[in-house]
């Protein structure tokens, strides 16, 4: 594989009130990443949250009713996501969503689209309190996803999942490289939770993690009103690699509009140091179990 660029957003929750002028916002931001060159892009965790501005004040300003305002929307955004992807040849993953399921429940799900389309989606794992206790989002039931795409194979944790090893490791066994971790926290403890995660994944499993935060503040969503976090490509600390395992990273964690992250990274430099690094975590990773 050559050098590979990825784009990862710190995605401002705007107050966006009629679909068409979503559309040109969402257009325009992939054309942004496009531009400068980027084959994979990711938004964060919710970004399809953004969609609830398009409803009328009392709805949006609910909880519970702006998530199933929504739905309606969400097989339109679904579309136009897959015509970005098939019209630049990218690999996006737009965010994540709350869908409704046949089951009657609401889950977190990340689509991702490649140059032919849908490629699949991956629901959030393991609920946060706010989702299990306030929100009423229900896990994922259908387990993890190794997504074969043009750029190699990779996952999704999102948000909260990243702080599981188990997870993490089930993708790395499934022969991902990357995973792509949106995420969306609205304090700086909880950018940390996520980042320390995300770079400790990158160490046991000796790949590397892209993650996307919301920003700004969003005083009409009551869900996403305030949003702190840096976008970031975490790697192993070991040869070829920045010693911190901090690969890029946004200048700020609290701003005001959204800012891509464009890094170019060889996947390849990474899957060597499994055979050729200081360490090797993967390799050594069930001795743990037998103390």
């Amino acid at each position: 594989m050559t050098a590979l660029t990825l784009a990862a957003c710190q995605y401002k929750i705007d107050l966006i009130e009629s679909w068409e002028a979503y559309v040109l916002h969402l257009t325009h931001l992939v054309h942004e990443a496009v531009d400068r060159g980027a084959k994979l892009l990711l938004l964060p965790e919710y970004a399809g949250l953004v969609l609830a501005g398009q409803l009328d004040a009392q709805t949006r300003s609910d909880r519970h009713g702006s998530i199933a305002g929504i739905q309606p929307l969400i097989p339109a955004w679904v579309e136009l996501c897959e015509e970005l992807a098939r019209t630049h040849s990218i690999v996006f993953q737009p965010g994540s969503a709350p869908v409704l399921d046949p089951d009657g429940q609401y889950r977190n799900r990340a689509y991702l689209f490649g140059p032919d389309g849908l490629i699949g989606h991956q629901d959030k794992i393991i609920m946060t309190r706010f989702e299990r206790e306030q929100w009423g989002i229900a896990a994922g039931k259908d387990g993890l996803t190794a997504f074969d795409t043009p750029l190699g194979k990779l996952g999704i944790l999102i948000c909260y999942d990243n702080e599981f090893p188990m997870l993490a490791h089930t993708l790395a066994e499934q022969g991902v490289d990357l995973i792509l971790a949106p995420s969306c926290t609205d304090t700086l403890a909880g950018a940390y939770r996520v980042r320390i995660g995300a770079q400790a994944r990158a160490l046991e499993n000796q790949i590397a993690v892209l993650s996307s935060p919301t920003a700004g503040t969003a005083p009409w969503s009551p869900a996403l009103d305030e949003n702190r976090g840096r976008a970031a490509l975490y790697v192993p600390s070991d040869y070829g690699m920045p010693p911190n395992g901090i690969y890029a990273e946004s200048e700020s964690d609290a701003v005001e509009e959204s800012h891509w992250l464009i890094t170019e990274i060889d996947l390849d430099t990474v899957r060597r140091l499994r055979t050729e690094g200081q360490v090797a975590t993967r390799r050594d990773w069930p001795e743990q179990f037998g103390v």
